[in-house]
């Protein structure tokens, strides 16, 4: 008799999980526009989430650990004029944000570790470029302040956030409407999906399509997704594919390896409401005491649900095998470094002791004036945009502002507080 030969895997019994219920965050009004990004970006820090809005578009930034019903008077990040398609935490900073917007505009913003008393309104700069909107985002994975974007006129941007400038301007690649991008491991190579139906990747620097001839795949899976598109999420520290159905109630994850048959389907975490959008948390951002290897945030019509994915381990020690040196917050190259060719691998660190977010730290743009073409004379410190007087004043005035808030909501309490206190007294009086 011949016996099956199971196939040795340490992912094989991966199972999904989802948060209880006060793990949620609940009474979110999810955006209801008809576009196929995620609607949800995830950090170690902070959850994003577009909203519904009136007056243009926003979206709603949460600290992860707050959890439970939000606040219908929440603040939310205001500035765009038509609604927010995409949004995509900078990978380098936990606290800068990139959104894409219907007004054909990208805006960087930074998100205080505090929670503001009022709507953020002010991005700390806004990339104006595109011709119609702009329905993708993409931060570079090992380049500082490189940002990719893609919009509705077929034209792909890569842009230097420091400065505002427009680093690579792809606008012959794509004849019809470009449905997704994403960047290789060290950023050297784009891979793009077109309305066309043509997988091509992109040498940016060079502006070339390098590949798009794929005759046969390697390996071929029917999905049963009549509902909707499907969100594919990889995680390369452990070569595990998640396809979230956008409209669909499942995660199918799949194991890919380098010998036949490539792909191997693992499992299914099936849920009784279909999902929104979904956002994936970084590796850095998981809890490694509990063997937790993904983390989804899945998006309902009115709140916002963690889904964790853990491999069952008895042993409470670190295990190595789950846990590879993972892509950390620094960058391994600058802006200009790579546009002049150079490639370098993400920095890697170490989750045996767990990931600690850094504190708060400021995007700095420092706009150039490109009517001064002089050469510069050898290196120099290029000045920041908090450096002016222009920027300081600004600063000091929100800070005014923030203060005469605080003020004016002490004021009323304690107005408050003085009317309970007499309403107590005359109690008190009628009493006796």
């Amino acid at each position: 008799m011949s016996r099956r030969v199971v196939r040795q895997s340490k992912f094989r019994h991966v199972f999904g999980q989802a948060a209880k219920a006060d793990q949620a965050y609940e009474d979110i009004r999810v955006s209801k526009v008809t576009w196929d990004s995620s609607f949800c970006a995830v950090n170690p820090k902070f959850l994003a989430i577009i909203v519904e809005a009136g007056g243009g578009g926003a979206f709603i930034v949460l600290p992860l650990a707050k959890t439970g019903r939000v606040d219908k008077n929440y603040p939310l990040v205001t500035g765009h004029t038509a609604p927010v398609l995409d949004i995509d935490w900078c990978p380098h900073n936990d606290n800068v944000i990139a959104s894409a917007s219907d007004d054909t505009t990208i805006m960087v913003w930074q998100i205080p570790d505090y929670t503001p008393v009022r709507n953020i309104t002010e991005p700390v700069i806004t990339l104006e470029g595109h011709s119609k909107r702009v329905g993708i985002l993409s931060w570079h994975p090992t380049a500082r302040n490189v940002l990719l974007s893609a919009g509705g006129d077929n034209v792909i941007i890569i842009w230097n956030v420091g400065t505002g400038e427009v680093l690579l301007s792809l606008d012959d690649m794509h004849p019809d409407v470009i449905h997704s991008v994403c960047w290789n491991n060290n950023g050297s190579l784009l891979a793009t999906t077109c309305k066309d139906k043509t997988l091509r990747i992109i040498d940016p620097r060079k502006g070339q399509v390098v590949a798009n001839n794929f005759e046969e795949p390697v390996a071929l899976q029917e999905m049963d997704t009549s509902n909707g598109v499907l969100l594919p999420f990889y995680d390369p520290d452990s070569s595990i594919v998640y396809l979230c159905g956008k409209g669909d109630s499942s995660i199918r994850y799949f194991e890919i390896t380098d010998e036949p048959p490539f792909v191997h389907y693992l499992n299914t975490f099936s849920s009784k409401e279909p999902q929104r959008g979904m956002g994936f948390m970084p590796k850095r951002g998981l809890d490694v005491s509990k063997c937790e290897i993904a983390r989804f945030y899945k998006l309902h019509e009115r709140k916002c649900e963690p889904i964790v994915m853990t491999v069952p381990r008895k042993s409470d020690l670190f295990q190595d095998d789950l846990y590879p040196d993972t892509p950390g917050p620094e960058p391994a190259l600058e802006a200009d470094e790579w546009l002049s060719g150079q490639d370098a691998e993400p920095v890697l660190i170490s989750l045996r002791d767990g990931y600690v977010p850094p504190k708060h730290r400021e995007l700095r743009v420092s706009k150039r004036n490109i009517l001064d073409a002089r050469p510069p004379a050898g290196p120099r410190r290029s000045q920041s945009a908090s450096d002016t007087p222009l920027a300081q004043q600004h600063t000091l005035e929100t800070l005014l502002e923030e203060i005469k808030a605080l003020r004016e909501r002490v004021q009323a309490q304690e107005q408050r507080i003085t009317a309970l206190e007499n309403m107590l007294c005359e109690l008190v009086d009628g009493t006796d």
